[in-house]
């Protein structure tokens, strides 16, 4: 019986803790973001996104549920995305972060991606390591609209956290945005010409790893006009992928 107890308290205390954390990331986003940028130069200078990430890191979450643990690598995936960019403010691009540059730094795997400045739980972890290893192994293919790599053509950034009670809402309501943005993604109906973005030959094998297949996938979320004509003409319409925009996601107040 002490046990039960015990361990239902620190559950509660988990928890409790849980919704203090989101609650600072949910001012940081409120505060800095609009419309999907981000105002790095303010934010550089807020101490909320370490204490945030310190929580972060001194959190396990290798026991939590599915949706629990869905939401809890976005964020992480996402706040330090703007830690890595705030701490090196000013700058055009994050690829300027590559070792070597953006060329040299593909070629040799040194990306900032790659780069194990992430510690949860007291083992380090890379972006690429969270979202490949991570995240796409949860068989979601709309967490690519979700995380957000700090540029120009990525999705926007949510202004609130991911969490579990309403992460397939957030998820839905992500998804949707991005499809239906032209600068992101544009459908030609005349001439059934598609103009997806980049992420969608990046990651073909998560919607479907054909045209047709991802072009499903994106219908489900388009408006009924656009939706029924890509279903019932599937094979009539011709895919492009748009060229990938790699500027800063700065609000530059």
């Amino acid at each position: 019986m002490f046990r039960i107890i015990i361990t239902s308290f620190l559950l509660i205390a988990l928890n409790t803790n849980c919704a203090q954390n989101n609650s600072i990331y949910n001012q940081l986003l409120k505060e800095y973001v609009k419309d999907g940028l981000v105002n790095y130069k303010e934010l550089k200078n807020d101490k909320r996104l370490d204490d945030y990430l310190e929580t972060i890191s001194k959190t396990n979450p290798s026991n939590f549920k599915k949706n629990k643990k869905l939401a809890f690598w976005i964020n992480a995936y996402n706040a330090f995305t703007l830690k890595v960019v705030a701490e090196n403010y000013p700058i055009e691009s994050i690829t300027e972060l590559h070792t070597g540059g953006r060329i040299i730094g593909y070629l040799l795997g040194k990306t900032v991606w790659d780069k194990k400045f992430i510690i949860i739980n007291k083992k380090k972890y890379s972006l690429n390591h969270i979202e490949h290893k991570i995240l796409r192994k949860m068989n979601d293919p709309r967490i690519h609209f979700a995380i957000v790599c700090a540029s120009i053509s990525c999705p926007v950034l949510r202004d609130e956290a991911y969490v579990a009670e309403k992460i397939n809402e957030q998820l839905t309501e992500q998804t949707t945005l991005f499809f239906n943005d032209a600068t992101r993604n544009y459908f030609d109906v005349k001439n059934r010409k598609a103009h997806i973005s980049k992420i969608f030959s990046w990651f073909s094998e998560d919607f479907g790893d054909s045209d047709e297949n991802i072009l499903k996938f994106i219908a489900k979320y388009l408006p009924e006009q656009i939706s029924k004509n890509i279903t019932s003409n599937i094979n009539d319409w011709d895919v492009t992928y748009n060229d990938y925009n790699w500027n800063l996601n700065d609000l530059k107040k």
